[in-house]
């Protein structure tokens, strides 16, 4: 089993800035890849950003170039910071673990996924 706590979420103001942190705990060795996804209401899950375990990362096109995913190997724990936000990134942001070895932007092929948090971008 793996555990992620997401945090950093919060309220910010266009063109503003955060980072979400994720922390897993429990059979870490087990996960092959870690993404963000976001869920906004209405609409579908979406991925945002991947990272696997040798640090190659994916961006999807809505985030290019304003999004970084990253990872601090030594702590478990992975990042994503968000700059430039603008209102269409708010959303319900979640920290996903899948036990295969390829990333993939299919959310269901994750099998851990945290409780989630707020990210609210007001223009």
């Amino acid at each position: 089993q793996v555990q992620l706590v997401e945090s950093g979420g919060g309220s910010v103001q266009a063109g503003g800035s955060l980072r979400l942190s994720c922390v897993a705990s429990g059979n870490t060795y087990s996960t092959d890849c870690m993404g963000w996804f976001r869920q906004a209401p209405g609409k579908e899950r979406e991925g945002v950003a991947l990272i696997d375990r040798y640090g190659r990362t994916w961006n999807a096109d809505s985030v290019k170039g304003r999004f970084t995913i990253s990872k601090d190997g030594s702590k478990n724990t992975r990042y994503l910071q968000m700059d430039s936000l603008n209102p269409e990134d708010t959303a319900m942001y979640y920290c996903a673990a899948k036990v295969t070895p390829t990333c993939s932007w299919r959310h269901e092929t994750y099998a851990y996924w945290g409780q989630g948090i707020q990210v609210t971008v007001s223009s």
